[in-house]
């Protein structure tokens, strides 16, 4: 049944109190017929864990909530297994599931909130790993046409945090499931010195599967706040990219950023850009940059997703000022 004028304040981890003039919890694909072909709306958003949006407003349309589950095992054999993944079952748990199993490529995930659904969407990543390299293809609907979408992994058109999901098509369709492909023989992804560090103190070189999920929820948790005690969506920006010559000329005059190669450019840390702009730990009423990590923006209650908003915009033209770098979103500005 359709809800309408839902609040959507416990559908979204900043705990942003705004209304849904429909919503609806699609548990089964089939359902998604039964909506689309008997009722008609201007604007369809698609959610999750609501752990990568900020509304600024009440949403003019439909909101789904997207709880279809189930994990199936569709192919193994001594070196691979393919499974498919119900978009609405928790991303975490889902890495905690591959855990247990022994299977490798996406222990690097662990903690990240949200949904397997959502995982595609933001090409979420995490010390070295992007969920990019594990996924065969993604499962859609297609509120226009009612019809069911395979995209492989070439046609999701997957970059840095993107996706055709994020892009071109963005809310034109809810994704159902995803199916991946983990590796049964596991080596270890060491390239974070975060990582490579927290393992040492352990006395630890070969970890296992499960030693190297444990450290990065260990470092996860020693710098991003719990959402369920301080209302955040995690990482607000990505890491801005510069070409060759563009990082040259800032590298000489900022020689102690921190960077990483990418794709014939560089990326630069945007926690440590707005932390060196002087916003780690600031707080603007009921808004503030997390103390232990500037990435984040919190919220300590009662914050509207305008204010939200109108801070990261005074974070983001603060550090163009100091640096001349555009911090791009992350999150989803609604």
């Amino acid at each position: 049944m359709i809800s309408e004028n839902k609040s959507l304040k416990n559908f979204n981890t900043m705990k942003v109190d705004v209304n849904a003039k429909n919503f609806f919890i699609v548990k089964d694909v089939n359902q998604l017929d039964d909506i689309f072909k008997h009722y008609t709306f201007n604007n369809v958003l698609a959610i999750g864990g609501g752990s990568n949006i900020v509304f600024t407003k009440d949403f003019e349309g439909l909101v789904i909530k997207n709880e279809i589950m189930g994990i199936d095992i569709l192919f193994e054999d001594n070196d691979f297994v393919i499974i498919k993944a119900g978009a609405g079952v928790n991303w975490h748990e889902f890495v905690l599931f591959s855990i247990k199993n022994n299977w490798a490529g996406i222990e690097n995930l662990s903690l990240i909130p949200g949904t397997v659904g959502a995982a595609p969407v933001q090409n979420i990543g995490a010390y070295g790993q992007e969920v990019q390299d594990v996924i065969i293809s993604v499962d859609a609907y297609d509120f226009s046409t009612f019809q069911s979408i395979t995209f492989s992994n070439f046609e999701c058109q997957f970059s840095y945090r993107k996706s055709i999901f994020k892009q071109k098509k963005k809310n034109n369709f809810i994704i159902t499931s995803v199916t991946f492909e983990l590796k049964k023989h596991f080596k270890p992804n060491l390239s974070y010195p975060a990582i490579k560090n927290a393992l040492n103190k352990k006395n630890i070189t070969h970890p296992t599967l499960k030693q190297l999920s444990d450290t990065v929820i260990e470092v996860r948790q020693s710098k991003l706040p719990d959402y369920l005690t301080l209302s955040n969506c995690g990482s607000f920006f990505t890491n801005p990219y510069l070409d060759k010559a563009k990082f040259d000329s800032f590298i000489n005059k900022y020689q102690d950023a921190p960077y990483f190669s990418f794709h014939n450019g560089y990326k630069l840390s945007a926690g440590w850009l707005i932390e060196q702009a002087g916003w780690r730990g600031k707080r603007i009423g009921n808004v503030g940059c997390y103390d232990k990590h500037a990435l984040v923006i919190v919220n300590y209650g009662g914050a509207t997703g305008k204010e939200i908003f109108n801070f990261s915009e005074m974070i983001r033209k603060s550090v163009y000022e100091k640096f001349g770098v555009t911090l791009e979103y992350e999150v989803n500005i609604l």
